[in-house]
This record gives C-alpha cells, sequence and structure tokens, in this order.
C-alpha cells in the first residue's frame, strides 16, 4: 500500500499542481492552435490570429482567461485576479438550481424556476449547481441551456458547472439520487461489484458520461467509494461492497469510464466527486450520518497499533490514480479513529484539518476540489436533533449536519471548514458568510483564491467557457440509445447472484411435447413472461413453479427524521407479518418457489434458503432481464460483494469497521453459483 500511494502523489503532482509560468510559456501544447467549436448566446466573438474567441466579459479584446489557447491553471488564475471578493465567495458555493419541491426535496421536479435560479446566479454569484430535475432528455437539455444562457449574461461571463447524484441506476432515494426516466438502467454499482469486471464498469462509466453530457450535466457527484463493513448501514446500496481491494478496482475504472480517461478531465469529461473521504461505511449500528443520531462512525485499532481507518482509505487510492476532480468529505464524526499516532478531532470530515489537508492534501497528495456534502453549515435545532413531533411530516426545511461544531455559529462553521481545507459547500448559496468571514479578519482573500482557483480550473479543463450549451434536439436520440440499452441489460444479466438451485430447478426449461409451464408469480409483471409461451395462472396451487421478488428486510425506526423515513435500517432479519415475507411463505409452501431478493442491504435468508427450491440476489435487475436469466438465455455471473450473515446475532457479534467477520456467514463474500 505505502508503494501505491507514492506512486499516487508522484502521478497526481505531475497532472494537476499549478505550474509557475508566465502566459507566454503557457500555450496549449501543439504546433498549431486547433480552433474549438465556440457555443454563445450573447457574448460577441474576437477574432485574433485568424481564431475566434468569446468576448465574455464585452470589453472588445481577447483577456487571458477568455484565450483557449493557454492552460486552465493560467487561465484560472487570470480570471481570480478579475473577480470581486462577492463573485468569488459565490464560487465557492455549490447551490441547488430550483424548481418547485418534490417530496419535500429542493430542487426535484420537472422543471426550473427561471426567476430563483437567476437570482442565485445574478446576485448571489453561484457559478455551480445541483440538478435534480427529471423529465425527457429533450427538456432537460434545454432547461440546463437556460441555466447556461443566464451565466453567460453576468460580468464575466463565467458558465455553470451543473453536477447530478447518480442516475443511471435502479434504486431512487430523495435527495441521494435521481429518478432514472430515459437514461440507460444498470445494477446498483453493487452489482457492478457483484460482476467484477473493471472494464466493464469502465464502459458503464464512458456511457453514462455521455447520457450525462448530452443533457447538459459536466460532475457527477460520485462514485461512493465507501466500504460497506457494517452490514446495517442504510447507504450499502451505492457502494462497491465490503473488500477495499475489489472497491479499489471498480472506483478507479469508474473515474476513467465517466472523465474519459486515465488523465483527468478533457471536454468530453464528466468530473466525478468520489465520496465519502473517508470512513463512512464504519456507521455506529448501521445509523447514516445524515441523522444526529446517526453521526458517528465506529473504529478500532489493529494489533499492530494502527487505526482500521487505513482499510477505508484503500478504494480511494483508485480514485487518486485515475486523476479524480473532487473529493467530497463525510459527515461523519470517526469515533476512535486516530492519523499519525494522533486521536482525529472529533468532528465531521468537512470541518476536520487533519482528514482534509494533513491526510487528503499532505499525506496523499490530491490537488484536486474538496467539496463538501450537502447541509453542513446549516443548524441543527431540536426538530433535526429529536425528530418531529409525533403526526407532524419531518421537513427538509430543519436538516442540517453540522457534526461536532453544533454551538458554533454558522458563519464561524464556514471559517473553519476553510482553514479545515474544504474548497466549496454544497448545498448553500450562503456566500455572504465568506465575505463577512474576510471583512472580519477571519479568513483571508488569498485564502479563498487558492480554492476558486481550483473551481475555475475544472470549469476550463471542461471546455465550458468555450461551449457550455448541448444540443436540445438531439438529446433524446444520445440518451437511451438501444446500444446504450442493450449493454446495460447484459451488465442486469450478469451481475444476477445465483445462490441456491436445489435439484437443478434452474433454469426453467421446456421440454418440447409436454404442456406449457404454468408459472405464478408475485412481484413480476405477467407480460415479462408472455414471450416464453408460459402460462400464468392466478393461484400457487395451479402453478409448476413460483417466481417471488422479495427485498432485503428494513425498519422504520426513526420516521420523525426527514432521513430516518427514507433510508432503510434496522434488522436485516425477515419477519412475521411482512407482506412480501407472508406471501412467499404462502407461495413457497403449496409450490417449488423461485425467490428472487433484492439486496440493498445484507439480508439474512436463512428462512428464505429453508423454503426455497432456488434463491437469486440482484442489485437493481428488470423483469426482462430476470427471465431471460431464470429461462437460461442468459447466466448468472455474480459474485457477493459482501457476506450475508446468519442471524442478527451474528451482525450484532460483527465490528463496524472491518470486513469479512460474521461468524459463519450464511453466504461467504464471494459466493456464487453457475448454471
Amino acid at each position: 500500500m505505502h508503494t501505491t500511494v507514492g506512486l499516487c502523489r508522484r502521478v497526481l503532482l505531475a497532472l494537476i499542481a499549478i505550474p509557475a509560468v508566465g502566459v507566454a510559456q503557457a500555450r496549449v501544447a501543439g504546433t498549431q492552435a486547433r480552433q474549438p467549436h465556440l457555443g454563445t448566446r450573447g457574448a460577441p466573438f474576437i477574432q485574433e490570429d485568424g481564431l475566434r474567441f468569446k468576448d465574455l466579459d464585452r470589453n472588445g479584446k481577447v483577456d487571458p482567461y477568455e484565450d483557449w489557447r493557454l492552460t486552465p491553471d493560467v487561465r484560472a488564475r487570470d480570471l481570480v485576479a478579475r473577480m470581486t471578493l462577492d463573485e468569488k465567495a459565490g464560487t465557492m458555493m455549490h447551490g441547488t438550481a430550483r424548481t418547485p419541491s418534490e417530496m419535500g426535496v429542493p430542487g426535484a421536479g420537472g422543471a426550473y424556476d427561471t426567476a430563483v435560479n437567476r437570482a442565485l446566479i445574478d446576485s448571489a454569484k453561484v457559478t455551480s449547481m445541483i440538478t435534480r430535475l427529471g423529465g425527457d432528455p429533450g427538456s432537460l437539455a434545454a432547461q440546463n441551456n437556460a441555466l447556461q444562457e443566464i451565466a453567460e449574461h453576468t460580468r464575466l461571463g463565467i458558465p455553470l458547472t451543473i453536477s447530478t447524484d447518480p442516475r443511471s441506476h435502479f434504486q431512487y432515494v430523495p435527495g441521494a439520487s435521481v429518478r432514472s426516466n430515459q437514461f440507460s438502467q444498470w445494477p446498483e454499482p453493487l452489482g457492478l461489484a457483484a460482476i467484477g469486471d473493471a472494464s466493464l464498469v469502465r464502459h458503464f462509466g464512458d456511457i453514462a458520461r455521455r447520457e450525462y453530457r448530452a443533457v447538459g450535466i459536466q460532475m457527477a457527484l460520485s462514485p461512493q467509494a465507501d466500504v460497506a463493513t457494517e452490514p446495517r448501514w442504510s447507504r450499502v446500496n451505492g457502494t462497491f461492497g465490503e473488500d477495499a481491494a475489489l472497491a479499489e478496482r471498480m472506483v478507479r475504472a469508474y473515474v476513467e469510464g465517466f472523465q474519459h480517461g486515465t488523465r483527468g478531465v478533457d471536454s468530453a469529461a464528466v468530473a466525478t466527486v468520489v465520496k465519502h473521504w473517508v470512513g463512512y461505511g464504519a456507521a455506529r449500528e448501521g445509523y447514516d450520518s445524515h441523522n444526529y443520531y446517526g453521526r458517528f462512525a465506529t473504529f478500532g485499532t489493529a494489533p499492530n497499533g494502527k487505526s482500521h481507518l487505513a482499510y477505508h482509505v484503500r478504494p480511494f487510492l483508485g480514485a487518486f490514480a485515475a486523476g479524480v476532480a473532487g473529493v467530497m468529505p463525510t459527515y461523519s464524526i470517526l469515533e476512535g479513529a486516530t492519523w499519525e499516532g494522533r486521536p482525529i478531532e472529533a468532528v465531521g470530515a468537512g470541518f476536520n484539518h487533519q482528514l482534509l489537508t494533513d491526510m487528503l492534501r499532505g499525506h496523499y497528495g490530491f490537488h484536486g476540489v474538496i467539496i463538501t456534502d450537502w447541509a453542513i453549515t446549516n443548524d441543527c435545532g431540536a426538530r433535526c436533533r429529536e425528530g418531529a413531533p409525533a403526526g407532524e411530516r419531518p421537513s427538509f426545511a430543519d436538516v442540517g449536519m453540522p457534526w461536532g461544531v453544533e454551538s458554533l455559529t454558522m458563519r464561524a462553521r464556514f471559517v473553519k471548514a476553510v482553514h479545515a481545507g474544504v474548497d466549496q459547500f454544497g448545498g448553500t448559496e450562503r456566500g455572504d458568510m465568506l465575505v463577512d468571514a474576510v471583512r472580519a479578519g477571519e479568513l483571508t482573500e488569498a485564502r479563498l483564491d487558492s480554492s476558486v482557483a481550483r473551481i475555475l480550473a475544472l470549469k476550463f479543463a471542461l471546455g465550458l467557457f468555450e461551449d457550455p450549451y448541448v444540443d436540445a434536439s438531439s438529446a433524446p436520440q444520445r440518451v437511451g440509445t438501444d446500444a446504450f440499452r442493450a449493454a446495460a441489460l447484459g451488465a442486469q444479466h450478469r451481475a444476477l447472484v445465483l445462490l441456491e438451485n436445489k435439484g437443478a430447478q434452474l433454469p426453467l426449461r421446456h421440454t418440447a411435447g409436454q404442456p406449457s409451464l404454468r408459472v405464478y408469480l408475485y412481484g413480476v409483471a405477467a407480460a415479462a413472461v408472455v414471450h416464453e409461451g408460459w402460462t400464468v395462472v392466478g393461484e400457487p396451487a395451479q402453478a409448476n413453479v413460483a417466481i417471488v421478488r422479495l427485498t432485503a428486510p428494513a425498519e422504520r425506526l426513526h420516521p420523525g427524521y426527514p432521513f430516518g423515513s427514507f433510508f432503510h435500517e434496522g434488522s436485516l432479519a425477515f419477519r412475521d407479518g411482512d407482506p412480501d415475507y407472508e406471501a412467499f411463505k404462502r407461495v413457497s409452501a403449496v409450490v417449488p418457489t423461485i425467490a428472487v431478493v433484492y439486496l440493498d442491504r445484507p439480508a439474512i435468508l436463512t428462512p428464505i434458503k429453508e423454503r426455497a427450491r432456488a434463491i437469486v440476489a440482484n442489485f437493481g435487475v428488470s423483469d426482462e432481464a430476470l427471465i431471460d436469466v431464470l429461462a437460461g438465455r442468459a447466466h448468472p455471473e455474480g459474485k457477493l460483494p459482501f457476506e450475508l450473515p446468519s442471524s442478527m446475532e451474528a451482525v450484532s457479534a460483527q465490528r463496524s469497521d472491518l470486513p469479512h467477520d460474521s461468524p459463519r456467514p450464511l453466504y461467504p463474500f464471494g459466493f456464487g453459483l453457475r448454471y
């Protein structure tokens, strides 16, 4: 690991360190400048040396920041020197593109609120925004173009960086993913890890990159490099599992696919933000750090005296080696963790100098953008700490994650985060906090300059200053193409994990001359099996075989909290009274039953194993892909990316910060049958 770290540091320094060169020395490599395509909806063009440039500040000359022949770093430094303090502070905010709220999640909906977003861009000087907008690709592209047009008409014409949570998978979690609509639909990262093929993950990233860019999205707030060592944790589904070596390979391939290669971003790339630095997956008792009651991750010490935190660092090394553009710190307070023999300060990572400056930047040599997770500077009042009163719905207006710094004022939280090493603040547009802090002498403007230069250099590298617009009319033909959907369908096939196949029940083959197979379906659309020639029956007793879909168990332990009402928590054991489990018991008592279990967390399948003829684990699969595999036209190739415990007693006996430590697991890590 030490050798890998040294290599990562040398590669990163060579790729993204800001060079101390003059403008005349900073021309883009090549004997002849190649005119890029320039897109404008207001900024005039300037001709110089037979080439065209955009006059973004409309002063009639080609300023260095407008000169696409210069390097991103040189252009960024020139632009920083032209900016006001308000503009710099606004650049350090990563806001939310506003729409009417959906399910209480800010920004979710079908169209942007132009007036509100214009105020954020014009008045708050925000130049980075997350979009949670759904809708068809053409509409999404047109809406993003409209935001860019507003930005182009500002004083310096700084384009927006538009980001998104994952859009290309099955599960939708408000505030953590986006409904996929027409994007190609792939297994969750757990499913990609189950396949274990880095080239496939790279191909997935490349397809998602093209779909994102087609609709005007240039930044992915992913991948999730957290190691899922705590099986009860509610965000296991977004990870590549519990094995750090496997996750390292998957994370590296993911970044390379999205960022269009191995040398950082270019004008065709989608910048990736790897998250959550670091240790999020060791959630104490599995409670998530979006919530006050889940603000701790817990760590022990190895026999050699080193913190178990080192295991959770490893997947990030894959991202660093691929030149990842950004890093997002975790919300969690790392309870019991140490760095270089000293306890890590008991504050969330976004406020933690040891984690961001000493460790991330100093030891691992990361020079990209550090962007906080959402709402870490917000207050966490009584409803945030204790939940909404009984009978009242929780509200995202009450959300704040200032863990460890609850007693500080909002401005003091901003100051502490900047001193810790943060460049940009997610989910807020309160640039005024930084302006006031500089005027009060709590921060220097030079410190802001270094962060703003990193943010702007990324925009330049992405080609946004030349053309931030997309062709909205062609977006529907470039998103969810037949080829993209076929690739995603193939991944769904391969990601299925066959856990049991008693008596060679699978594949379900029809013998010529025999009556049609009679199938009882639960949780599967009848249309998915019609082309098989099978007969769908209305009662289990009429069937030769049943196919029953189940999801991993979960409890709603804290429904009064906004995220407690969305995330899966609590026991991993199937319980009497659960509608799906009751249906499975009823059906399996009558007819041979194939149980298909969606594992967003490592469920305890002991009672399923006792009753089912076959068990297939999935991490996001359509009915179409599932039936392809059950019928034998495609084959399951997946291996479990985490172990499946035998009981909740075994879960309680595990450590939250270590992998592969369930006593006598029902199915071990890497298990998977084939046919």
